[in-house]
């Protein structure tokens, strides 16, 4: 059955060694390799690679031997502490499917593998990428090692359901026959305002593997909203810089070396405190939908992920003087100090600073910074005191 899934699927036991060989001979890899070493000759770089790749047969076996040490050292050096609230879902045998926020291409999903392990889960998780991401043949297969399966993007509607039903095939096929854990976003692409919703086309997706009725389908695959919290987010003035763009030019795209870029700064940028918030899975209360009307299934359900995702957001003074700043008012002055609230007014001014237009409109970026902070905290409250 899995060779149903060849063009989406992570690479799988006996395709690693060939991978390997991929990257070292892909120009562009040996670029970023010698970026880390430029001293050390290619031979010497290459040579010392597959030593230590000697026994990574797996992609699990990469992310332990690897991208636990990538992570490792951005939680040491470019935040100020990962933390993740994992009280509410089951370790052992239980298979989740994590529906998330989105804040970082490369990290939501990275670091929280790497919590799994240290926290005692028995596996990481499966990662759903858009391919739009994929722009480089190095990347595919890295991701690929890394346990990813590939989101197609830009499709026609009769493309995007065929590769819809293949994912959610794959998704269900993963977690109740390969036992793994999935990653996936709440919606395609950052919510780069952080007014983070689910889309119900997501929910729908999910719903179009498996058997039996929407709810049923669902509750296979053992959804767990999953919220992710930064301090400071390090790619915020490149999304208000694309917030002008689009402003100014609604045809702006972004390039390659875009993406690129946000990827770099996302990884290695500074983030504060970073949280992740596990909430329990929505099996406990799918059942609860039986009398809703169909048409309105899915939204409902979107809903209360949301409701779960706000609730869990950890928020920091900075969310706070956000609110304040853009009101005007002084409501949530008791949440920080008058340093707190001066030190998160030069980092916004900071983040301007960096915002290299030439036609920079410095009030409507600054507001749009000041957004992104505001809404977890507008969205936390909303959701705590309906639940009050």
């Amino acid at each position: 059955m899995e060779h149903d899934f060849d063009q989406i699927r992570p690479f799988k036991e006996g395709e690693m060694k060939q991978a390997l060989n991929s990257l070292l001979a892909d120009r562009q890899f040996q670029h970023i390799l010698k970026g880390f070493c430029p001293w050390l000759p290619k031979c010497v770089r290459n040579g010392l690679l597959r030593l230590a790749f000697i026994g990574v047969k797996t992609p699990l076996k990469f992310q332990k031997r690897f991208t636990r040490k990538v992570v490792d050292y951005v939680v040491k050096h470019d935040t100020k502490g990962a933390f993740f609230e994992h009280s509410a879902i089951q370790k052992g045998s239980m298979r989740y499917t994590f529906v998330s926020n989105h804040r970082d291409i490369v990290l939501d999903s990275a670091i929280l593998c790497i919590m799994l392990f240290d926290n005692g889960f028995e596996n990481s998780v499966e990662i759903g990428i858009g391919d739009n991401l994929l722009i480089y043949p190095w990347i595919k297969t890295l991701v690929k090692m890394n346990k990813a399966f590939t989101v197609r993007r830009g499709l026609s509607p009769r493309e995007l359901l065929e590769s819809s039903k293949l994912m959610s095939r794959y998704m269900h096929y993963a977690v109740n026959e390969k036992k793994e854990n999935i990653w996936i976003a709440q919606r395609e692409g950052r919510a780069k305002d952080s007014n983070d919703l689910t889309q119900e086309a997501v929910l729908k997706m999910l719903a179009m593997g498996g058997e039996g009725t929407p709810v049923e389908r669902l509750k296979d695959l053992n959804i767990a909203p999953l919220t992710i919290s930064y301090e400071y987010d390090p790619c915020d003035y490149l999304k208000a810089k694309e917030f002008q763009q689009k402003r100014d030019d609604p045809g702006f795209k972004k390039s390659k070396q875009d993406d690129l870029t946000n990827m770099k700064v996302g990884i290695f940028g500074q983030k504060g405190h970073v949280h992740y918030q596990a909430s329990p899975c929505i099996n406990e209360w799918l059942d609860e939908l039986k009398d809703v009307p169909k048409t309105e299934v899915y939204g409902e359900i979107a809903r209360r992920i949301d409701k779960a995702i706000h609730a869990g957001y950890r928020l920091y003074p900075g969310n706070y003087v956000a609110c304040d700043l853009l009101s005007g008012t002084h409501e949530f002055e008791s949440k920080y100090s008058a340093e707190e609230k001066a030190t998160f007014e030069q980092y916004i001014q900071s983040r301007i600073d960096l915002i290299d237009l030439p036609n920079k409109d410095v009030p409507f970026l600054r507001e749009k910074l000041l957004t992104m902070y505001a809404n977890p905290t507008r969205n936390h409250l909303k959701a705590t005191q309906n639940s009050q």
